[in-house]
């Protein structure tokens, strides 16, 4: 399929690339001129404009926004509104806050359009890995863009299928699913962002108590001096707490043991409070959450060593910044 990538960050960038590898055409627009060069020399189409975006593509237009959720996301979304024509389709795949996407949705239909919210999860390592995805939509427009998602996530895998799952060839097995109409996509993956902030939270608290069993407080016959990485390293290998997280955990700290090169200042998209304002606005009780986020809130005023493993493994995902060297 032919389709237009809006925004050529790190997440971008790569899920256009990965869109080529598969076959897709690309045609790719920001408003920075290398980044559009550098897709360019690899094999998109590149646009200076998003008049020329359009001008590049073929009815119905695909347009993928991947900016940050907010007003740089709104006026483009705005803007291809209006440029766009009966039939063409918008997909914004950064973090957006899914009541916008709803009121995106409503007007995109006022104008006969199609918009289409992606949650999409897997930062930099995507590119070789893929990508989950959780997709709101009307669902003969996200069935028409399947072949984009197909390529985009992971597959099988190595994963084995859940014991007594039987649908084979389903989208979840394969990393991807339609989640519901406008404004699901993000809403799953908006939960999903604060579940990852309670689990980073608890490894970041975790280490820190392993790290401080050596403190001068204890008893002498009871300090240990831990070697974290190793703790790390052997967590990852066949224990009941390995994940993802915990590998980004044992990559931090394989770089900087005592994490000196990190702020311990969390930063956050904004979903951990929109995952706590959705429990509230549901009564649905979420202690580890908001204390999750609140924690993160803390780490901006004073922080500690479980502040820098959280800030490391941030760093380590790769999906907003890269790992210092």
């Amino acid at each position: 399929m032919r389709l237009a990538m809006i925004g050529l960050g790190r997440m971008g960038a790569n899920i256009a690339r990965r869109l080529m590898r598969g076959g897709h055409e690309i045609v790719a627009f920001d408003r920075d001129a290398a980044a559009i060069a550098t897709l360019a020399s690899e094999g998109a189409t590149g646009a200076i404009s998003l008049e020329e975006v359009v001008a590049n593509l073929g009815a119905p237009r695909i347009f993928w926004v991947m900016l940050p959720a907010g007003v740089a996301t709104q006026s483009t979304v705005d803007e291809l509104m209006e440029l766009a024509e009966p039939g063409d389709i918008i997909i914004d795949g950064g973090n957006s806050f899914y009541k916008d996407d709803i009121k995106r949705g409503a007007t995109a239909r006022e104008k006969q359009l199609h918009y289409v919210d992606v949650g999409t999860s897997g930062g930099v390592w995507g590119l070789d890995r893929g990508y989950c995805m959780m997709i709101g939509g009307d669902r003969e427009t996200v069935d028409l863009l399947d072949p984009i998602f197909d390529t985009l996530s992971p597959g099988y895998g190595a994963i084995p299928c859940t014991p007594g799952r039987n649908t084979p060839g389903d989208r979840a097995e394969h990393g991807y699913i339609h989640a519901g109409p406008t404004g699901a996509g993000h809403f799953v993956k908006m939960v999903h962002n604060g579940i990852e902030y309670g689990l980073m939270q608890a490894y970041a608290e975790g280490f820190d108590i392993l790290k401080s069993k050596s403190s001068e407080r204890l008893a002498p016959e009871e300090r240990f001096d831990i070697n974290l990485t190793d703790v790390a390293e052997v967590w990852r290998r066949g224990s009941v707490i390995s994940s993802w997280l915990l590998d980004l955990c044992a990559i931090g700290l394989v770089k900087d043991p005592m994490l000196e090169q990190f702020t311990g200042q969390v930063s956050d998209s904004g979903e951990g409070q929109w995952t706590i304002d959705a429990a509230m606005e549901e009564a649905v009780p979420a202690y580890v959450l908001s204390a999750a986020l609140f924690a993160r809130y803390r780490s901006r005023v004073d922080h500690t060593f479980g502040d820098k493993l959280l800030s490391a493994m941030r760093f380590g995902f790769g999906g907003h910044v890269e790992m210092p060297q």
